[in-house]
């Protein structure tokens, strides 16, 4: 049963994925032709992540009164409802902007509680020995779904029209929830009893990561992470291709593409080598830490494209070693009842970080140029990796025989 409903949950999210991503390349048709304007194209990502945001930091309230699975079906639902509301308005006359930006600001915020959700059911689905493959295998997928989407949705855009998109995305949508239905979570849900003011469930996670030393250490580096990573957006790699490579814009592509197949295999190699990874997890998330820093940190200089394929490339590597062994030891450590609380506050405040921090290294690549960008998210990663080998104490190590300690 666990199986199974662990093949439903990320074949469910597989094909949610599909749907952003083509419900994305739509809007963005819509808005390239109703404005022509980089402006209203830069308030999609932005209202992206305000949603999230929002949705994000009430999400704990949500999983103290409703149960995990539950949570995943209203989201989808909703979205399903949303985007099939656009999709009729669409085919019966044009919509306005200012329509079409309601429409996405509420689609992120009911994508802002699935991603939590989906994250604290997953280790319920699997054995806490299966979690490394588990986590590798989802992220491949998604990767997978990220690459290939924007890949088909480009090639569809030259021959559909966003109208077509739209509906595409509504029936990718429908399958999603029918799938969603179908899962069994085997812990059963327990509404949290007792008068709890709403202020309080919002601080829960702050308190809980802060007053626990393991996940302090690990949202910490996540924040440091999140913040380097910046680097990697489009807009940057944008003024990179262009400024220091000399190349055309489809060397833009290039490096996205090249750093997607670089998490793709490096989730193929943690799932291979599953085994050897969870029994020193440890210096494999330290060891990977340092080589993304190190990679990045002279990335900006690099003016040989081929060599800034291969680095690209790399990093994509290591980076999703990292980013396995960071979630497994946070699943593996914190409880049923934790996860949800914990994931819910990293959807919010990592979405806020995010974007704060494209704004603040936009600044920074138009102010010094995007070289000292690469040069700082380097620095950063770096600080990153030296915080975790001083806190290495905190991150237990695991063997073939270690049994969960549960944590109250």
């Amino acid at each position: 049963m666990m199986k199974n409903s662990f093949r439903l949950l990320w074949s469910g999210q597989m094909l949610a994925n599909f749907g952003d991503v083509f419900y994305i390349v739509g809007v963005i048709t819509f808005l390239y032709a109703a404005t022509e304007s980089a402006f209203f194209l830069a308030m999609l990502p932005f209202l992206n992540t305000f949603g999230r945001f929002m949705s994000g930091m009430v999400s704990p309230i949500l999983m103290n009164r409703f149960p995990l699975k539950t949570l995943l079906m209203a989201s989808q639902v909703s979205k399903t409802f949303v985007l099939s509301t656009l999709a009729i308005w669409n085919t019966m006359g044009h919509v306005p902007v200012l329509g079409l930006f309601l429409f996405i600001f509420l689609i992120a915020l009911l994508d802002g509680w699935a991603l939590p959700a989906t994250d604290a059911m997953l280790p319920r689905l699997v054995k806490k020995e299966e979690l490394v493959k588990a986590n590798s295998f989802v992220s491949i997928v998604t990767q997978s779904t990220q690459l290939g989407g924007w890949a088909i949705g480009g090639l569809m855009a030259s021959f559909l029209g966003g109208q077509h998109f739209i509906w595409i995305t509504f029936i990718l949508f429908v399958t999603s929830t029918v799938l969603l239905k179908r899962i069994h979570d085997p812990v059963p849900f327990k509404k949290e009893t007792g008068e709890k003011r709403m202020i309080r469930e919002l601080q829960e996670g702050f308190i809980l990561i802060w007053r626990t030393r393991l996940f302090r250490v690990i949202h910490i580096e996540m924040a440091m992470q999140a913040i380097a990573n910046v680097v990697w957006v489009a807009a940057i790699i944008y003024v990179y291709v262009e400024e220091v490579l000399g190349r055309s814009e489809a060397w833009w592509g290039y490096l996205n593409t090249s750093f997607f197949l670089g998490l793709i295999a490096g989730g193929y190699i943690c799932s291979i080598y599953h085994d050897r990874l969870e029994n020193r997890m440890r210096l494999f998330m330290i060891g990977a830490s340092l080589v993304v820093g190190l990679i990045t940190f002279p990335f900006g200089l690099v003016k040989i494209a081929w060599a800034a394929l291969i680095l690209t490339f790399m990093h994509g590597v290591f980076d999703q070693v990292k980013g396995v062994a960071l979630q497994t030891f946070l699943q593996k450590e914190a409880t049923e009842k934790q996860l949800p609380k914990i994931y819910g506050l990293q959807s919010g405040v990592f979405s806020l970080v995010f974007g704060v921090a494209t704004l603040v290294f936009g600044a920074l690549t138009e102010w010094m140029g995007v070289q000292y960008a690469f040069v700082i998210s380097g620095i950063l990663l770096l600080w990153g990796t030296i915080y975790l080998m001083v806190n290495k104490t905190a991150f237990p190590e695991y063997s073939d025989k270690y049994e969960v300690k549960a944590h109250s």
